[in-house]
């Protein structure tokens, strides 16, 4: 049987997990946006360091969004020969990624100002 202190992790990790779903594009995207074609390991890394390990997760968790970001044409891929290993999938972002990131960035940012403002106006 669940105590309260239980079901209140749980709910905390289902909200966790929520919250991180909607994000985890936006974040890959602009991650790509920085600099040069990276791969999955890379952006898991670059995640982590940026985040303080909120943003990072399971890596086979990106590649789902990653490819979905890429049928979508926001992001393209190529491979090329790793000398530690298989081939690597190198990801970059597209014209048409660049332009959803500025509208995704805004959309987030009024986002959060939103919730901002009706938690700091809710305070006891």
């Amino acid at each position: 049987m669940d105590t309260g202190e239980d079901q209140g992790a749980a709910q905390l990790r289902k909200f966790q997990k929520e919250l991180s779903a909607g994000t985890v594009a936006l974040t890959l995207l602009a991650v790509l946006a920085s600099g040069e074609p990276m791969y999955g390991y890379q952006i898991a890394k670059t995640l982590e360091r940026f985040g303080d390990g909120v943003l990072a997760g399971k890596q086979s968790t990106l590649y789902p969004v990653l490819r979905n970001l890429q049928a979508a044409g926001l992001l393209d891929s190529f491979t090329e020969p790793s000398d530690a290993g298989p081939p690597r999938r190198y990801y970059r972002i597209t014209g048409a990624g660049l332009a959803a990131l500025r509208d995704w960035a805004a959309a987030w940012r009024a986002t959060r100002d939103s919730v901002d403002a009706v938690l700091e106006g809710t305070r006891p």
